[in-house]
């Protein structure tokens, strides 16, 4: 495993597995076959509605709570500094834990400002050990960045060898911030899986062209949390710390940027919209 400093000098796996969209059945089952694996790394939030299956694993995985790096998020709905401050002690309740390793405000929708006062306060009462955003795009990142007492040190985004955000990977760097890629394999599509370049830098090394994006994305030090039900492609995707690639690779794989996004855009008020219809906001 490799690892990267945040900018409170908390170290944070380059790899995790992520529970999106892992059923609250399926999830503690999930975990603890990505623990087995070798995963430390765990990424859930309120809106996934199964925090209480990844405190389930975390009780009876056999790895100590110090070892596992565990982020959750708050949503839209518990936004502001009070609805934040009781949800922050929901998760940690469901989660099983006394603290989570990493807290980010998931949308920047809402109170978020009150919700980020929240979570300044949990990391000073040693809730959080550290804390940051999720889909802030430059400007309202930049305006949590300024205008608060500690700087995120995380900022969750859509990321993926198909929009690599090469200039918000620039502008974090200002702020010491660092990039975790949501969508890291572009959600499985196709595509990944047949593209050219891809395909040949995989044969290359003897790995799969998910291997090889995620690899990408790790040697350009942005975080990967990849989700996979499946205990084989949970072993695949762990298994890529053993290559690195070349310069020319690298090269190559950098033009398949299309600089733009395959999901969801946060700024586009019809995508949020629907988002907002979707949780009965």
């Amino acid at each position: 495993m490799e690892y990267t400093k945040l900018n409170n000098g908390v170290e944070m796996p380059m790899l995790g597995y992520g529970v999106f969209l892992v059923s609250p059945q399926e999830c503690e089952r999930c975990v603890l076959d990505a623990i087995s694996v070798g995963y430390r790394s765990i990424d859930t939030a309120q809106a996934y509605f199964n925090e209480e299956g990844v405190g389930n694993a975390i009780v009876k995985c056999g790895v100590a709570r110090e070892d596992l790096f565990i982020t959750t998020k708050v949503w839209i709905t518990n936004a502001g500094y009070e609805k934040a401050k009781a949800s922050i002690e929901e998760s940690l309740q469901k989660l099983q834990t006394d603290y989570v390793d990493l807290l980010l405000v998931h949308q920047p929708y809402n109170d978020f400002y009150g919700t980020y006062r929240a979570m300044e306060e949990a990391y000073k009462q040693g809730k959080a050990r550290a804390i940051g955003l999720s889909n802030f795009y430059a400007a309202r990142f930049m305006d949590i960045a300024k205008f608060n007492e500690i700087k995120p040190a995380v900022n969750q985004l859509e990321a993926h060898v198909f929009h690599q955000r090469k200039e918000m990977r620039k502008y974090l760097e200002r702020y010491d911030t660092k990039m975790e890629a949501w969508s890291s394999l572009a959600r499985g599509g196709d595509e990944l899986f047949t593209n050219a370049v891809l395909v040949e830098t995989s044969k290359q090394h003897g790995k799969t062209p998910a291997q090889v994006a995620l690899r990408f994305l790790i040697q350009h030090g942005v975080i990967v949390i990849p989700k996979s039900s499946h205990k084989e492609r949970m072993i695949e995707n762990f298994n890529i710390f053993d290559f690195s690639l070349t310069q020319d690779e690298m090269q190559k794989i950098e033009a398949l940027d299309r600089a733009t996004t395959l999901f969801m855009n946060h700024q586009d008020a019809e995508a949020m919209e629907n988002i907002f219809a979707r949780f009965k906001i």
